[in-house]
């Protein structure tokens, strides 16, 4: 009873915020009233999705245009760091300690979540671990700012934005929370796993039960909803994700993979020079890569599962840093 009392008094919270705004609210930052866009916006979300005008109305009055933001994302792109130069980044004593703790103080929880969906703690762990370290780095901004600045001032990718903004608008009325407490990234992404609103709606859970999916500041649901995500793009339970790879010849480059999707099986990889050290089947879609690494080009096959994780943030480099900060966790908690 008392969870479906919260539950209605946040209810009535969400629905009495555009009164709050325009009685006891702070002044107005006035960076989206009156804007064509913001009013093209609201009109859409009351004609499709059954808002009210107003209240949205009152709601992006308080948005603020954050210049920060814009610059952070047009800022031209770095060179790509080499492998050598970017594992170090991700895999540091620091980080391996702390997903040792969280995964101490956790374990019960990612048991179950190993158990009902077939992930890894440690896999489970290490994403957490890159993506803020433990919930340490979830980022600063009312992510309300952050997807209203991008919807409406970064015509390069506003039509993802406005998409994002209506998940998230969606999101705060589900979870019946005040959409301008949720704090997220510079481009919306948000709590301990950075989910973006559209990958909360589909993948999130409320691992905890009591009624309401926090991956702000509940690491049980944090984690359920990482383990969640990771099943429903097709990770396959106990098995592995990468495999090095042995190359002879002169065909070899001919063997990468050019972007993240397997193109070839590695039958078809094996009549240019590749071949794996463990048992695989030719029939198998591999991603095929090469790294640079601290001793020279590492070659490697990346099997079904670490497709999965290039779901996630589609790098190559950054699945295989979280795979092997895994390894990494997994050996310090003497699970291999």
């Amino acid at each position: 009873m008392q969870r479906l009392r919260d539950r209605l008094a946040r209810h009535a919270h969400w629905l009495g915020l555009a009164a709050a705004l325009g009685a006891t609210g702070p002044a107005l930052a006035a960076d989206y009233e009156g804007s064509p866009q913001v009013a093209e916006f609201v009109a859409e979300m009351t004609r499709e999705y059954g808002f009210a005008g107003e209240q949205l109305t009152r709601l992006f009055a308080e948005a603020q245009r954050k210049q920060s933001i814009l610059d952070a994302i047009s800022r031209p792109a770095e060179k790509v760091k080499p492998w050598k130069d970017y594992r170090p980044i991700f895999i540091t004593d620091s980080r391996i300690a702390r997903g040792v703790d969280f995964w101490r103080e956790h374990q019960a929880t990612l048991e179950r979540a190993e158990q009902e969906y077939g992930v890894p703690a440690q896999v489970i762990v290490a994403i957490i671990g890159v993506e803020t370290f433990y919930g340490g780095n979830t980022g600063g901004y009312r992510v309300l700012d952050a997807l209203s600045t991008l919807a409406f001032d970064y015509p390069p990718r506003a039509p993802f934005f406005r998409k994002e903004l209506r998940e998230f608008l969606m999101l705060a009325r589900e979870e019946q929370v005040d959409p301008l407490s949720l704090t997220g990234s510079y481009a919306g992404a948000m709590g301990l796993p950075q989910f973006m609103p559209s990958s909360f709606r589909a993948y999130a859970v409320d691992f905890d039960g009591d009624g309401q999916i926090n991956i702000w500041n509940n690491p049980v649901d944090a984690i359920g909803s990482v383990a969640s995500y990771f099943q429903r793009h097709g990770w396959q339970a106990g098995e592995p994700v990468v495999s090095v790879a042995r190359v002879s010849g002169e065909q070899v480059e001919q063997g990468l993979t050019p972007g993240l999707d397997p193109v070839n099986n590695l039958g078809e990889l094996r009549a240019l020079g590749w071949s794996s050290r463990d048992a695989l089947s030719d029939d198998l879609p591999v991603t095929a890569f090469r790294l640079e690494g601290a001793e020279g080009d590492e070659y490697w096959l990346g099997l079904p599962n670490f497709f999965v994780i290039t779901r996630y943030n589609r790098s190559v480099m950054y699945a295989m840093a979280v795979n092997q900060l895994a390894e990494l966790l997994a050996d310090a908690r003497g699970h291999h």
